[in-house]
């Protein structure tokens, strides 16, 4: 399927419940809520994958599952809105990624297992016991970004000639954004670093932030996060505008512009979030699932952006990129 045509799926598929009444009326077909952190537009690749891997393990949707798609755009309101929808409609088991969709759909199905396809530091924010027993009715994959910090720091002080002072943003209103950041601050001044930290919690700070830290730092490290994700052509903007060097989580950064990312290969976690969800129709209890850590990281690069902000990417760094942007 093509990617426009995928995306014009999902748009569809986000406007209403036919599948799910289908379903209803074909028999008892377990239903998948699907709660997106951002919109059908950043998601393609994962939910695609998402998709393949339910198809390998046996499920067909519209006959023996029914999918139904929300899409929380980075913001709490519109999350909690779609939890208290898949409640109504009492799905099987509902999919989605970060501390805020998992707290929002938590709390409006309490006891509706949740399998989360990315999260950072998920002990750590509570939303499981422990990594090898989570308890309770969630699981899933954790990014584990708070072990990667020292990484991403790397690849900037290789980059950027001089690096001195770094910056990281990070959305306010997360606790696991804020768990990053942290990760990031303490890892960057164990380095020697100086560090500036700037919060946000609407798409209105993101312009003041950028205005703060301009002229002021040599990089700048942005924590992933939905809020974020459905900002991220400002962010790329502001970065160029700004000349200021900036790492991103998520590939889909330097693919529109961004300089570079690294982190978890995001497809690949949605693709075994799949299993997580198989795991579960087939009667596993969440509480007996183990919480499983990412496999696979990318790094892409991005060298016309390079060019534009007069940096001169190492071979050695070059040589270790996933994926080379021209």
């Amino acid at each position: 399927m093509r990617r426009r045509e995928f995306i014009a799926l999902l748009g569809g598929a986000a406007t209403a419940w036919p599948i799910a009444a289908l379903a209803q009326q074909l028999g008892k077909v377990p239903i998948v809520g699907f709660l997106g952190s951002s919109a059908p537009s950043t998601m393609s690749q994962m939910i695609a994958a998402f998709l393949q891997r339910l198809h390998e393990l046996g499920w067909s949707e519209g006959r023996t599952v029914a999918i139904e798609y929300r899409w929380a755009e980075g913001r709490r309101e519109r999350a909690e809105e779609a939890s208290a929808e898949f409640a109504r409609h009492n799905v099987d088991v509902i999919v989605t990624a970060g501390v805020v969709n998992i707290t929002a759909a938590k709390q409006a199905a309490p006891t509706t297992p949740i399998v989360f396809a990315v999260t950072s530091d998920p002990v750590g924010t509570g939303l499981v016991a422990s990594l090898a027993r989570p308890g309770g009715t969630i699981t899933g994959l954790s990014s584990q970004s708070t072990d990667y910090a020292g990484k991403q720091i790397e690849l900037l002080r290789d980059l950027v000639p001089g690096l001195h002072h770094l910056a990281v943003i990070a959305n306010g209103g997360s606790p696991g954004a804020m768990a990053e950041m942290r990760a990031f601050a303490a890892t960057a001044r164990s380095l020697g670093f100086e560090l500036s930290t700037f919060e946000i919690q609407r798409p209105e700070d993101i312009a003041p932030a950028f205005e703060a830290l301009k002229g002021r730092v040599d990089a700048l490290d942005v924590v992933p996060d939905p809020l974020i994700s459905s900002n991220r052509v400002r962010f790329i903007t502001l970065a160029l505008a700004a000349r200021v060097p900036t790492m991103y989580g998520g590939r889909d950064y330097p693919e529109i512009g961004g300089l570079m990312s690294f982190g978890p290969n995001l497809a690949d976690l949605y693709r075994r979030a799949a299993e997580f969800v198989d795991k579960i129709l087939r009667g596993a209890k969440p509480a007996d699932i183990p919480v499983e850590q990412p496999t696979k990281f990318d790094l892409t690069i991005n060298l016309t952006t390079a060019k534009a902000l007069g940096l001169t990417i190492p071979p050695g760094v070059l040589a270790r990129a996933d994926e080379v942007i021209e």
